[in-house]
């Protein structure tokens, strides 16, 4: 049996869903308790399960972090919300300090099974100081495991996944997939391994590797280029800590040829990383220098141009084209 939901809908139900199955699963966050939080994602699992299992938090971020690992180490499984994952510098140190490193330190003896969810992105003409791209921060502290669904799927599955990882995930959620596409998910519960990336659209003429809401523009950028005559491949990473290189290889063996895609920066995101890797790996097979197509190096700018600023499918495009014609 399937419903037909929006991304943040099957974020809820996943959440809903874990919770009944296993009560060591807390959810904590500000505004996350009788306001379901900024964008409804926790929407009236309190009244369901209670304010000890779903509780507020003062405007603290690293607060939050700290009640986290303090709630793992007594053997819970917290899932905790920063509400803007722009405010992830507030708690840096318990989650690059204190939770990557906790099973390591402790010879496996301390499991972190902790989720710490939070929107991030742009295209919404959000405030200042709430739509940077800083999973690259995270996607480069080793012992976490970083998440980028793009789709309402996907969303169920992977964050089942996580809350169920003895390892601490970090589940980004784009602001502008929340509530912009509806789609099938299964009502009863799967899971998405972690660390397996998607071929959402096979292809052979050139791959174009993307994750977050660039996935689906990907796709898009992939329909125009069909009416060029070129077949792309698009994959989805789904999970960009740790990444799917397997999956990449076979692909760029296919085609020669390489477009990652990315909302963050140049110098962010983990785009470098990816050509790193597929330069070093397949060399061999590719036929042209991959390409990166990311937002300029500058702050995140107001939402009057974020527009201009943000990557669009025409630059996949172009991106495809100059590759192709190498």
């Amino acid at each position: 049996m399937s419903n037909n939901l929006t991304m943040i809908k099957a974020i809820t139900q996943a959440l809903d869903q874990e919770m009944e199955k296993d009560n060591q699963v807390l959810l904590f966050g500000e505004d996350i308790g009788k306001n379901g939080g900024v964008f409804r994602a926790t929407e009236s699992l309190q009244e369901k399960y209670g304010k000890d299992r779903v509780s507020d938090t003062p405007l603290a971020e690293s607060a939050i972090g700290g009640l986290g690992i303090g709630l793992a180490v007594q053997g819970f499984r917290p899932v905790l919300e920063i509400q803007y994952f722009s405010f992830v510098y507030e708690v840096m140190d318990s989650i690059a300090g204190q939770m990557a490193r906790q099973r390591y330190r402790t010879g496996g003896q301390i499991d972190m099974p902790i989720v710490v969810r939070a929107a991030t992105g742009g295209g919404v003409y959000a405030a200042e100081m709430h739509a940077d791209s800083l999973e690259g921060l995270m996607a480069q502290s080793p012992g976490l495991k970083v998440v980028m669904p793009s789709t309402a799927y996907d969303a169920k599955g992977l964050l089942t996944a996580a809350m169920r990882d003895d390892d601490p995930v970090i589940f980004l959620e784009h602001m502008k997939l929340y509530r912009s596409f509806y789609e099938d998910v299964p009502f009863e519960q799967y899971e998405i391994e972690l660390g397996k990336a998607n071929v959402s659209r096979p292809g052979r003429d050139i791959t174009i590797i993307a994750y977050g809401a660039m996935a689906r523009t990907a796709l898009q950028a992939a329909e125009e280029l069909q009416a060029e005559g070129i077949d792309a491949e698009v994959i989805d990473l789904r999970t960009i800590a740790p990444i799917d290189l397997e999956t990449l290889i076979t692909s760029v063996e296919k085609t020669g040829h390489v477009v990652v895609v990315q909302e963050a920066q140049r110098q962010a995101g983990i785009g470098h990383q990816i050509i790193s890797e597929l330069s070093q790996r397949a060399i061999l097979f590719l036929e042209a220098p991959p390409y990166l197509v990311a937002s300029p190096d500058t702050i995140y700018p107001f939402g009057l141009i974020e527009d201009e600023w943000l990557p669009a499918s025409h630059d996949i495009v172009d991106a495809a084209i100059k590759t192709l014609e190498f």
